[in-house]
Parts: C-alpha cells; sequence; structure tokens
C-alpha cells in the first residue's frame, strides 16, 4: 500500500469525507518543538500517494480537518494559537482563506478548537471570530470530537484526567468524567451508539465507557507500551477501533470480542505515530502518520503498509 514522506513530523492525518482518494496531512518541523509547518493534500493513485497541494506556515501545524460542507474546504491547527482554512479551488494567493487567531473538528460550517489555554472555542467559517468559549480543565485540552448524532454536543479530553461532554446550549460541561489517573490525549465517540466512547491515556491504557453509566469503565485495553496518542472508533463496525501511540505501533481492536480484543498490530513506523484516521467512504481503508515524517495508507485486512 502507499507511503508517501513529508518534508516535516506528521501529527495529523484525514480523509476527505467527499472524495475517497484524498487527505490531508498537518506536519511541523523539528518535531513540533520549533520552526514551520506544511498542510499536504494527497491523491491516492495507482502509482502512489501524490501530493496535489502545499500550504506552508511560520509555525507548526498539529492538527487538521475537512468541512463537511465544502468538499474544498480544509482546516490546520497551528503553533501559533490559530485556525486556518484554505480553499482547494481558490488561487494560491487567497490563502488562507481565513485565519482564526484566537488560540478542530468539523460540523458542517461549525468547528471546535481546543487548546493548551485550556479552553474550547467554537467557530464558524462564515464568522470573523468564536462564537463561543468553553471554560472549566484546568490543563491542557488535548483533543474535542463532535457526537456522530447529535450536533450540540461534543466531548472533550484533557492533561487534567478528565472527559467532559458538553452541549452548546449549556455553559457548563453535562458530564466529567474522571477517564483515567494521568493525561487523557484523546477520546472519540462509538459511531454507532453515541452513549459509547473510547479514552486514551499517558498512562498506556485505552477505556471503554458507557456514559449512562460513568462510575467505571466497561472494559479495558491494554496493549501499548508507551502513551496512547490517539483513539479512534470505525465508521464501518460498531465495536471496533483503532489506536496510536507513543510505541511508534499502530492497533486495531474489537472492545467486545470474547477473548483478545487485540485484533492486529502494524510496526510500519519507526517514530512516535501521532496522526490516525479511518476512510468513511471505503471500508477498511486505515492511514497513519509519524514523527518518521511518512504517511501510510492501508486496508485493515493487510499485514501492514
Amino acid at each position: 500500500m502507499p507511503r508517501f514522506k513529508t518534508t516535516f513530523n506528521g501529527y495529523s492525518v484525514k480523509f476527505s469525507p467527499f472524495i475517497e482518494n484524498r487527505l490531508a496531512v498537518a506536519t511541523a518541523q523539528n518535531f513540533g518543538i520549533i520552526g514551520n509547518g506544511r498542510l499536504h493534500v494527497l491523491e491516492m493513485t495507482p502509482g502512489g500517494l501524490m501530493e496535489t497541494a502545499a500550504f506552508d506556515t511560520a509555525d507548526g501545524l498539529y492538527d487538521c480537518a475537512w468541512s463537511e460542507e465544502n468538499e474544498n474546504i480544509v482546516l490546520a491547527a497551528s503553533g501559533d494559537g490559530s485556525v486556518k482554512v484554505y480553499d482547494l479551488a481558490a488561487p494560491p494567493m487567497a490563502n488562507p482563506l481565513r485565519v482564526f487567531r484566537e488560540h478542530k473538528h468539523e460540523r458542517r460550517d461549525l468547528f471546535l478548537s481546543s487548546s493548551w489555554d485550556d479552553s474550547i472555542k467554537l467557530y464558524s467559517i462564515h464568522n470573523p471570530g468564536s462564537m463561543q468559549t468553553f471554560l472549566g480543565h484546568s490543563y491542557c485540552v488535548y483533543h474535542v470530537a463532535w457526537a456522530p448524532a447529535h450536533g450540540d454536543v461534543f466531548l472533550s479530553a484533557s492533561g487534567d484526567t478528565t472527559v467532559r461532554l458538553w452541549d452548546l446550549r449549556q455553559p457548563q460541561p453535562t458530564l466529567v468524567l474522571p477517564a483515567h489517573a494521568f493525561e487523557v490525549l484523546s477520546a472519540d465517540w462509538c459511531k454507532y451508539n453515541d452513549c459509547i466512547i473510547a479514552t486514551g491515556s499517558i498512562d498506556k491504557t485505552i477505556k471503554i465507557w458507557d456514559v449512562r453509566q460513568p462510575q467505571q469503565p466497561l472494559t479495558a485495553l491494554f496493549g501499548h507500551s508507551y502513551a496512547v496518542r490517539r483513539v479512534q472508533f470505525s465508521p464501518h463496525a460498531e465495536s471496533v477501533l483503532a489506536s496510536c501511540a507513543y510505541d511508534m505501533s499502530v492497533k486495531l481492536w474489537d472492545y467486545r470480542a470474547p477473548e483478545d480484543a487485540l485484533l492486529r498490530s502494524w510496526d510500519h513506523h519507526t517514530e512516535f505515530a501521532i496522526g490516525l484516521d479511518f476512510s468513511l467512504l471505503r471500508e477498511g481503508l486505515m492511514a497513519s502518520a509519524g514523527w518518521d515524517e511518512w504517511t501510510c495508507v492501508w486496508h485493515q485486512s493487510a499485514p501492514g503498509p
């Protein structure tokens, strides 16, 4: 399966929700400590992954997301605290189309950003500034994700060891979940049951929760040997999820499996595995991005890229 060597260290990879062979990769120079960034737009072709567009930034890029309203709009989160909006159909000099400088996930024309300033902000592409700010976390907010079936609900994962559920119509979280004893780096919703979420932590574990019974997790998944950087549920199988970690591996799990929940493990990265995504349009297709500057695409039934 195809690979692409990015200029800088990979941080995030996202399949387009409109075009099945298109993906975006956010990267940062010098492992994201200091330096520039680049957003790559790649196409899967018979000859491999090919770059069709690239946007350079003065600071590293740490996440990206596609618009669910316009197939040509892609957003990137920058180390300077801004969220940049790019239009692939616009002339090069017209990009970025917009820059929000108030400090990452799409919901049609709305998106969320989270920050090391402990806050979460709600934006619209059509508004010049943020529409709403959510406060409550006491440490860095590493990840936010919209609920798949409720357009006003989202979750946040934080270094304060909690995952919080929010409703745009309420200023305070509707649930504060003390998910791990250490920092929570990622969380995601089950795409088939919006009461089920997964959390990943620097404690090397993944936990599955039913938010209706938050007193204890449904199960815990063990297998990573370093911090779990990202968890993501499959859009095609209710109990299947993937994870990537600082142990340089990508793993596929079925948390309802009667015996071993670990289905597959891939070790194609030689540095931290940071970015991870499932294709919505092609069942079983996965992508990962790592600090080794490789972006890889493969089918989950294959032994590896």
